[in-house]
């Protein structure tokens, strides 16, 4: 004797979940999945090794050397030091390049000395051999402060016990770098954001597609709520997204560790790194989630694959359009332009993204995320509609059909 089936209609939540784990569990393990994991690898694999050699080949060409400016003597002493130390030392001693032979009792300001055009100046030694100053950034200075006093001690014809102590004058980063650095920093989280959505979001116009043509959004939309069965594949493919994301990023994070210090280097944002990290991944979700539930309307009202290129083509100029606003309101800090920007619901994730590596306050944030949810939950009511009256030509959720439990529907679909 069978178990009596249940006939009743699971609630939205319930039934989105069950669409999504369907989904999520179709797509994940398919060989589509693991060639579309695959693919931006190869292109990445090849530019980091092209821009590999080519930080290389720069870095041969373009050496950062350092400056001397002491007495015409010194200068000559340090240079000679040098040149009897640099076989021994295979080549680890710095360049040296004369800034300036001063006259005895001169004034030199070495910091003004750095922004010297035509020389590519790291740090500038002055002062004399026996209390030798050297000026320049902070990693730099304490990279050469152990050669530079080992040619001074070279020139003084002094032994390593007696080393002469060098004085640093690092200079210091100002508020106008470092909000410089958070811009760059601010920039490159928008074009990585923009670039992940456009990629991904494409994947929810083909699998709605696909579905409709074998009918089986049909029997899903006659078994539960139209809303459910849109959130479901939104959710579906949101997690398959954040699966490659993961991948990517694992494998990015061990190009990293690979090439040390040689990759770019990004200031670090004003929420901190952990709180920007994350706030990365819940505007990802949010900008994939309203660009998402527009694909799904364009994709419940395509048949082929090619209205579905010719009807998302706007949309995604238009999300080109949107990027670009959402660039020029992160250079325009406190005016109009950047409030519209956070409050239009596409160009929102941009634009509070770029505030989180410029403005320190979090509750922005909270206030931004609660209003883009609200967009998505609109966005997917409506698209829904739009499906049933359009599609599936019926305004209610029972109407003529007859009400089956999403078991025997399920069962239909994969007889």
């Amino acid at each position: 004797m069978t178990a009596p089936v249940r006939t009743g209609r699971l609630s939205t939540l319930a039934a989105a979940l069950v669409i999504a784990r369907r989904d999520f569990g179709a797509i994940l393990f398919s060989r589509t999945f693991i060639f579309f994991l695959i693919g931006p690898l190869f292109p990445l694999l090849v530019g980091g090794l092209a821009g590999g050699i080519g930080q290389a080949v720069q870095q041969s060409a373009d050496r950062p050397v350092l400056g001397l400016a002491m007495q015409s003597h010194d200068v000559d002493a340090m240079l000679a030091a040098r040149a009897a130390l640099a076989p021994r030392l295979n080549g680890e001693l710095p360049e040296f390049v004369v800034v300036k032979r001063l006259a005895p009792r001169a004034r030199f300001d070495a910091r003004a000395a750095l922004k010297t055009p035509g020389l590519n100046l790291a740090a500038i030694a002055s002062g004399s051999p026996t209390a030798p100053v050297l000026t320049g950034t902070g990693d730099r200075i304490g990279e050469w402060r152990g050669p530079l006093s080992l040619v001074a001690a070279q020139a003084l014809g002094r032994g390593p016990e007696r080393f002469p102590e060098v004085t640093l004058a690092g200079t210091a980063t100002s508020t106008a770098d470092r909000h410089h650095g958070q811009l760059s920093t601010a920039q490159g989280a928008q074009v990585l954001l923009f670039l992940l959505t456009m990629m991904l979001a494409g994947m929810v116009l083909s699998t709605l597609v696909e579905e409709k043509g074998n009918k089986i959004i049909e029997v899903l939309a006659a078994a539960i709520p139209m809303d459910a069965v849109f959130l479901g594949k939104l959710f579906a493919m949101l997690a398959v997204s954040l699966v490659g994301i993961g991948t990517w990023g694992l494998v990015g994070l061990a190009v990293r560790v690979a090439h040390g210090q040689a990759l770019l280097e990004l200031a670090a944002p004003a929420v901190g790194w952990p709180a920007f990290f994350a706030l990365f991944v819940i505007y990802f979700s949010m900008a994939y989630l309203l660009l998402g539930s527009v694909f799904l309307a364009i994709g419940s009202l395509a048949s082929t694959v090619r209205e579905v290129q010719t009807l998302s083509m706007p949309v995604t100029m238009l999300q080109l359009l949107v990027f670009f606003f959402a660039s020029y309101a992160m250079a325009r800090p406190g005016s109009g332009i950047e409030l519209a920007a956070q409050v239009i619901p596409f160009s929102s994730p941009f634009a509070m993204l770029a505030r989180a590596a410029t403005d320190g306050a979090l509750w922005p944030h909270l206030i931004g995320i609660a209003w883009q949810v609200l967009c998505v939950a609109v966005f997917i009511r409506v698209g829904a509609a739009l499906f049933r009256r359009r599609v599936m030509k019926s305004g209610g959720a029972g109407g003529k059909r007859q009400r089956r439990s999403l078991v025997e529907l399920l069962r239909t679909a994969r007889a």
